[in-house]
């Protein structure tokens, strides 16, 4: 079972986050970035998910700059509150948070990134601006807006082939921009797809996701 922690960004600023370690030997280590809606239930099971894997996790609460303890429901007034969230901390911030999230795994081996919905566009700007393992990166919609910027590091990225939330134009944007960056798209599923906790959940996308996550980590995070 993981546990709440407390770490502390290169600027002085505290938040809180949430830790799970593998019952075993560790592999490696792995950053990941939240949802809209907070570390809540689901981003915590994610964290135990890639910890029974063998991976060392920390995910990081990147709202706590604004608001602590943030955990909105999967509604509408949970995205109108999150995207508000969103907008106040801004792209740098979180940088500064996944960067002391990551020096706090360096002792369970390389540090690898997911992220998912805003966290996939956070989770790639990760692998464009700090020095990390390999980034995976899902239904990151906003991604299209920084295509100026480049991965340092080895990344795939996960799309749903259905529904408005990633408009196909835009996906094939981020395609073209990166034609060296494996880019899945997973027929019948849409934005959310790998989140049980939501309408859009489709099982068999999430674990084809999961699938290629995992061999991602394990070439990247000996």
């Amino acid at each position: 079972m993981g546990e709440n922690i407390r770490l502390r960004a290169e600027d002085g600023v505290a938040f809180g986050a949430w830790r799970a370690d593998p019952a075993g030997p560790t592999r490696g280590a792995v950053v990941v970035v939240q949802e809209v809606f907070g570390v809540n239930a689901h981003i915590r099971d994610v964290c135990e998910r890639f910890s029974a894997s063998g991976y060392a996790t920390i995910a990081p609460a990147l709202f706590d700059r604004l608001r602590p303890g943030v955990e909105l429901d999967y509604d509408e007034a949970g995205v109108t509150e999150g995207r508000a969230l969103v907008g106040g901390v801004g792209w740098d911030a979180p940088m500064r948070d996944i960067q002391a999230a990551a020096k706090a795994l360096r002792t369970d081996g390389k540090v690898g990134v997911v992220g998912y919905c805003w966290g996939g566009t956070v989770a790639w700007l990760a692998g464009c601006r700090l020095d990390v393992a390999c980034v995976s990166a899902y239904y990151g919609r906003q991604i299209v807006d920084f295509t100026a910027e480049k991965p340092r590091c080895p990344s795939i990225l996960h799309f749903g082939a259905r529904g408005s939330a990633d408009p196909a134009e835009n996906v094939e944007k981020v395609r073209t921009a990166y034609p060296n960056v494996p880019l899945y798209l997973y027929d019948g599923a849409g934005h959310g797809f790998n989140c049980d906790r939501r309408a859009d959940f489709r099982p068999a996308a999430a674990e084809a996701a999961l699938r290629r996550t995992l061999a991602l980590f394990a070439e990247h995070l000996k």
